[in-house]
């Protein structure tokens, strides 16, 4: 327990992403609904720190500036922590609908995927993908969780025609296929033995993937099925299975 007395800093409980250039000194004028969180539902006023990041120069120490009901500007000062890449580790999910993509996005943002990738597959059940809505949804997740760099989103895109890029685009990267027809066995000591690398995690849809995905995927160089069990998990329980599965059996993903 900690003491009343203890005399230990504790870092500021609010965490807040800026997309701005940040570095000691600066001075960054915050988007309206921001502020609004900070000095309307916080109530938080000129003095109090808080932590910043912007997904590229690190975190920093802050402190609100200037507050008003309407604006706010806080002052950039000492880092915390320095920049790094995200790991190396690309999530690639059949689109889910509204609150379940929101959930599933929001995990694999906590969980350390480097890249959010949307791929349509033939029984993919949402095909409209709000890219600003998941955006919005990895800073949130990054902001609660203290991730420090913050994962891409990218457009969605075929799983026909990503597999057809691969080669040329991910030369390097295997891709984990989260296979729901795979033998039962251990996915652990699959992971395990894999060499320090690029990776990509695959997850399908509700229905899961086709007879023909699924044979193209197996045949498909740099392929690596593995097992999340003998139960059926619904794709939101599926990313966190295998991302947490792969964090912990890889040798050095967490360590970039």
């Amino acid at each position: 327990m900690t003491r009343r007395d203890d005399p230990t800093p504790r870092p500021p409980a609010t965490r807040l992403f800026l997309d701005a250039p940040l570095s000691p000194g600066a001075a960054v004028a915050l988007a309206p609904e921001q502020a609004n969180y900070l000095v309307n539902v916080l109530r938080l006023g000129p003095g109090a720190s808080l932590l910043v990041f912007n997904g590229r120069d690190g975190e920093f120490v802050a402190s609100i500036a200037e507050a008003t009901r309407k604006a706010c500007r806080v002052a950039v000062g000492e880092a915390s922590r320095p920049p790094r890449p995200p790991p190396d580790v690309h999530y690639l999910f059949a689109p889910l609908k509204h609150a379940r993509l929101d959930y599933m996005v929001q995990k694999a943002a906590e969980m350390g995927a480097g890249a959010l990738r949307p791929v349509l597959t033939e029984r993919t059940q949402a095909t409209r993908v709000n890219l600003e809505r998941m955006r919005a949804n990895v800073i949130e997740a990054c902001e609660q969780c203290g991730v420090v760099a913050v994962p891409e989103v990218r457009e969605p895109a075929p799983l026909a025609a990503v597999l057809d890029r691969w080669a040329a685009d991910e030369p390097a990267r295997r891709l984990i296929f989260c296979d729901e027809a795979a033998a039962a066995g251990s996915p652990l000591a699959t992971l395990a033995v894999l060499s320090p690398g690029p990776l990509a995690v695959l997850i399908g849809p509700e229905g899961g993937f086709s007879p023909a995905e699924r044979r193209r995927l197996l045949a498909h160089p740099g392929v690596i099925p593995i097992s999340l069990g003998p139960r059926i998990l619904r794709a939101d329980t599926a990313a966190v299975a295998a991302l947490a599965l792969v964090g912990a059996a890889v040798p050095g993903l967490w360590d970039a």
